[in-house]
């Protein structure tokens, strides 16, 4: 408790409740500020953020990488005991007013050669409808400081971002793909850069320089919709242009959300437009509610006759000219869409809740657990499939969780669910083998082949598709030439297995 009694952590109030990572994992004991807009969704980011299984309070797994922090800053000579005090109460002002932190791999205590920093843009808007440029450029500055910090001064590379521009623009009343969306953009996506090489700048005086300063600079716009933008941009990167040099060949990076832009009350990463006026969450009493974002609830009360247009979903076209405009003022370019947005759900007035009938199936596959979340509409139509795997790394859960994306968007769009299990049953890849927690099917080639035989069970009354035996399963089975694919492009011979539908007849059905 000494690091937290006469800190900004001494006397906030707090939430406790119970919350999961994911509907796979054990609920655990979290408190979180009174202060902050009660949606669940900071709960389950802080679960899965602090490390543990055990009772988690937002104080005490801030305070574990603070004081890592703290710690290797003075070792490497960045912090006397003045600056190691601005920087842990800079830090805990950003986490309390929800402005900023860093992503899950610094919460975790991994070892990461580019650690990030996200910044969430929406909560530097000021009440009257301004936005704190001053306290922006200050935030970006102890992204900076606390990664560097954490790296021991070591990394050459930092990853400094910021998240949910859809919903500053939403806030601002500007439609995203416009000129003076993108002029927004732009004039903060300069702004950091010029905050965060300044401080990389202050840095490299202490310590030396690494880079030079560079000499050809971006052109920030001249002119934007929001009051001192521009003038903050250009003056940032003025301040860092007179520096001796630089400690950082990179700096500015966006990234794929995590926990963290949750925890931080981020609807979107990076430069993602929105996808609609609303978001689907687990419901307590089971199944899939609908609730309008919070994006969608400021454009209503600020812009109630433009607030479907604020947040209807862009083309591919208008998103590449937001990547475009914001580009020149990154060291990385930015992260592709995992998926295409979802057709425009207007937005109500009142908005309320559309609830969908759901269920989730836990099973293990070959020994791992995984989790199977459908919705329907009234009339049992499939309408969304979302997948938790608790074993598996981060990398194969993204690509899961992309799939699923995909799959939920084809069905909106009409695709057949036939055609999905036609493709994807019967595909073989780790984990698969034998199937725990479900009598209907005993085995499977892979997590894919179970959920889609699953589906075609529930929602085709599919009875047809034989279990494979234990050698389809084993790990060195490779398949048929034609399943495989060449290696070289060699016509191979016409095969009666090719097809999902070749292969099905090859399976034999055992008792």
């Amino acid at each position: 408790m000494a690091r937290i009694k006469g800190t900004l952590w001494d006397g906030v109030a707090l939430r406790r409740s119970r919350a999961a990572a994911d509907p796979d994992a054990a609920p655990r004991a979290v408190a979180l500020p009174v202060a902050w807009e009660d949606d669940g969704r900071a709960a389950e980011a802080l679960a899965a953020l602090a490390p543990g299984e055990g009772p988690a309070t937002l104080a005490r797994a801030a305070e574990s990488w603070i004081s890592r922090a703290l710690s290797r800053g003075r070792k490497a000579g960045l912090l006397d005991d003045a600056g190691a005090l601005h920087l842990a109460e800079g830090l805990r002002a950003l986490l309390l007013a929800r402005r900023g932190g860093p992503g899950a791999e610094v919460w975790a205590g991994a070892a990461r050669p580019e650690p990030r920093f996200v910044l969430n843009l929406p909560a530097f808007l000021e009440p009257e409808g301004g936005f704190d440029l001053e306290g922006y450029a200050e935030a970006c500055g102890l992204g900076v400081l606390a990664l560097d910090c954490l790296t021991g001064a070591k990394a050459t590379r930092l990853r400094l971002g910021f998240a949910d521009l859809a919903g500053l623009l939403a806030a601002l009343g500007l439609e995203y793909d416009s000129a003076e969306a993108r002029a927004v953009a732009a004039g903060i996506a300069a702004l950091t850069r010029g905050a965060a090489e300044a401080c990389s700048g202050q840095l490299a005086e202490k310590l030396g320089a690494r880079e030079p300063v560079a000499l050809l600079w971006p052109a920030p716009p001249g002119e934007t919709v929001l009051p001192g933008l521009a003038q903050a941009a250009r003056a940032a990167l003025d301040a860092a242009a007179g520096s001796p040099g630089l400690r950082h060949a990179g700096l500015v990076a966006l990234a794929l959300p995590d926990a963290a832009e949750a925890l931080l009350g981020a609807e979107v990463g990076g430069l993602a437009p929105m996808p609609g006026a609303t978001r689907l969450a687990l419901a307590p009493c089971g199944g899939a509610v609908e609730l309008p974002t919070r994006a969608a609830m400021q454009a209503q009360r600020a812009f109630p006759q433009r607030a479907a247009g604020l947040l209807a979903p862009v083309n591919e076209v208008a998103r590449q000219a937001m990547r475009d405009a914001v580009a020149p003022f990154l060291h990385a370019a930015p992260p592709g869409p995992v998926a295409l947005p979802a057709p425009a759900r207007p937005v109500a007035r009142p908005m309320q809740p559309r609830r969908h009938n759901g269920t989730t199936i836990h099973v293990t596959v070959g020994g791992h657990r995984v989790a199977l979340r459908s919705a329907e509409d009234a009339e049992g139509r499939l309408l969304e499939v979302a997948f938790t795997l608790s074993k598996e790394g981060a990398a194969y859960r993204s690509l899961m969780d992309g799939f699923a994306q995909a799959v939920t968007l084809g069905l909106a769009r009409g695709v057949p669910l036939a055609d999905y299990v036609e493709a994807f049953a019967y595909t073989r890849f780790g984990p698969a083998g034998v199937v725990e927690g479900d009598p209907a099917i005993t085995r499977a080639t892979s997590v894919l082949d179970w959920a889609f035989r699953r589906l075609a069970l529930d929602y085709l009354g599919r009875r047809d598709l034989p279990e494979p035996t234990e050698d389809d399963c084993a790990a060195d089975t490779l398949g048929s030439a034609a399943q495989l694919g060449p290696l070289l492009p060699l016509d191979l011979p016409e095969s009666p297995n090719a097809s999902p539908r070749g292969r099905r007849r090859g399976l034999r059905v055992v008792a």
